[in-house]
């Protein structure tokens, strides 16, 4: 009799053990999130690095990555066009402004731009375009990144024959 309530206290004791072990590491799993349930910053911990893949000039933010069966890239010599199709889960709004800064860096001017259910974002520089296409899904946000040569020196008139 005395054996088995030996037995038992024992079993209650490690029960308790590893309940408290169970308890302070639950503690310190919702100590690292904020108040609105996402994870907070580890201090010193950053994200992945911005990679410049196909195009040289044109920085995509780290968390994006590439998908090569749908992507499109066309080398010359000290020239590259096509399209970069990529997946993530970023925010617009930060994929946004990511663009806007780096690309502004890299000496593209913005045109144009407008937001909605698929955000398109379209730069020029001195012989190219640049075309960024965003947008949200539900799990997952899609980017295209589009670079064509620009059509030089177009005469007066000359349009309607492009168009024909």
């Amino acid at each position: 009799m005395e054996r088995t309530e030996r037995n038992r206290n024992s079993i209650i004791f490690t029960g308790l053990i590893v309940g408290l072990f169970v308890l302070f590491s639950g503690c310190s799993y919702f100590q690292s999130r904020t108040k609105n349930g996402t994870p907070s910053p580890k201090p010193g911990k950053t994200g992945p690095s911005p990679l410049y893949y196909d195009f040289e000039d044109v920085l995509v933010p780290g968390e994006l990555k590439i998908n090569r069966n749908s992507s499109f890239v066309y080398r010359t010599p000290g020239f590259s066009s096509g399209i970069l199709s990529l997946k993530g889960r970023v925010e617009i709004e930060s994929l946004i402004a990511f663009f806007k800064n780096n690309m502004a860096k890299d000496n593209w001017r913005a045109v144009s731009s407008f937001k909605s259910l698929r955000s398109i974002m379209m730069f020029h520089k001195e012989n190219r375009w640049c075309v960024i296409s965003i947008t949200e899904k539900q799990f997952s946000t899609y980017v295209e990144i589009w670079v064509v040569p620009a059509i030089q020196e177009v005469e007066q008139g000359s349009e309607t024959k492009l168009l024909k």
